[in-house]
């Protein structure tokens, strides 16, 4: 078992070894460049996703609302997974797919920044919900794995995570995310 935890740990590191590459550190940056641009109009970061990424949105939207490391005014941010009210009545009224869809056309606002979560970069319903926040003049993003799927064609600005194992790609969004919110506060000192 020790050998298996060593190559699990392994796996990681090369995998947030591979985020070091100059178009990914670019690609980070402008996302965090896009959150900062949009708080500072006003704007809220929207973010959604599934599973493992529906957690990562909370995990981030919960930093930039509450703190990361220093403290500083709260920064609007939500994550859609939070609500079970919200994802049984409209799952239930309009289908899985139009669950954060439709929580973007009653929350969002042309000013926000929706940030869609996929493993696959292929899950239908943060597909919707980006379509959604475009069509709604919102920039869009997405935290994706290799390839980026769909949602990396769809989005003003993609981070592919080069790697085709779910949770590899899972511990480089948190990393990413956290990323994200270090330099996002550093922002709001």
């Amino acid at each position: 078992m020790e050998e298996e935890i060593r190559s699990i740990l392994k796996e990681s590191i090369a995998v947030k070894e591979k985020l070091c590459r100059d178009d990914l550190i670019a690609s980070i940056e402008k996302l965090a460049e896009a959150a900062v641009t949009c708080l500072r109009k006003g704007g809220k970061v929207i973010l959604f996703g599934n599973g493992g990424s529906a957690a990562d949105s909370q995990h981030i939207a919960a930093e930039l609302v509450g703190r990361f490391t220093r403290e500083r005014k709260a920064l609007a941010a939500i994550a859609l997974s939070c609500n079970s009210s919200n994802l049984t009545s409209i799952s239930n009224d309009y289908g899985f797919k139009e669950v954060f869809a439709r929580q973007i056309e009653g929350l969002g606002r042309n000013a926000d920044l929706a940030i869609g979560i996929s493993t696959s970069g292929s899950s239908p319903n943060v597909l919707a919900g980006i379509s959604c926040a475009k069509a709604m003049g919102m920039r869009t993003a997405c935290l994706t794995g290799e390839g980026g799927g769909e949602l990396a064609k769809k989005v003003d600005l993609s981070v592919c995570v080069p790697s085709k194992n779910t949770a590899r790609i899972q511990e480089a969004h948190i990393t990413i995310g956290h990323i994200i919110c270090e330099l996002t506060e550093k922002a709001f000192l």
